[in-house]
């Protein structure tokens, strides 16, 4: 992938507009995901991940245990 630079007029934008800025080009990558393929190495890296989590079972707390330990109930 060729390294790109970014546009002085883009550099110049306030944060908040960059910002806003990359969360459309990002909706805009979501909208063609069709067009996006993982590679052989990516599906098996993610077929490890999932057989370890399905070995290992459940981890972490449920939603109402971590509410009472926010508001201090117990």
């Amino acid at each position: 992938m060729a390294h790109l630079t970014i546009p002085p007029e883009i550099r110049a934008l306030p944060v908040p507009d960059r910002i806003t800025l990359v969360e459309q080009i990002w909706d805009t990558i979501a909208d063609d995901e069709f067009e996006f393929q993982l590679t052989n190495a990516q599906k098996a890296e993610l077929d490890r991940r999932l057989a370890r989590r399905e070995l290992s079972g459940p981890s972490g707390s449920d939603w109402d245990d971590v509410k009472r330990r926010i508001v201090g109930e117990t």
